[in-house]
């Protein structure tokens, strides 16, 4: 994780509130989808948040993603009910369809089909 101690803190302020809403409030958005928030990474002025979201069985994650990106002005004001009175600055959101896990599992594929000989003695 890189940036000051300050934008470390406030992006898991802001992890753990969006999680919430999401959680709680924005289901209609996600229509039933399995959405992990991965990770939140702050500007150094922390006016920008970059949401990375992990989509786990849903078949069309773009178009998940685009549902989100309409609903972003309400999810950012019930961010901004949430956090108030902890932060002075209610950050933009940019949510981006995090891949870390499925590059993973292509690699763990890849290694599974190699066909390395057995050393001989």
């Amino acid at each position: 994780m890189s940036g000051t101690v300050r934008q470390q803190k406030y992006s898991k302020l802001i992890l753990k509130e969006l999680s919430d809403i999401f959680q709680k409030e924005k289901t209609n958005v996600l229509d039933n989808a399995f959405i992990t928030l991965a990770a939140v990474k702050m500007s150094p002025d922390l006016s920008v948040a970059t949401v990375y979201l992990s989509m786990t069985l849903v078949k069309d994650k773009n178009a998940v993603l685009a549902k989100i990106n309409l609903k972003k002005s309400e999810i950012r004001k019930a961010l901004g009910n949430k956090i108030r009175n902890q932060a002075r600055i209610v950050p933009h959101l940019n949510f981006f369809i995090d891949e870390i896990q499925e590059d993973a599992q292509r690699i763990e594929d890849i290694i599974k089909n190699l066909n390395i000989p057995k050393e001989e003695k």
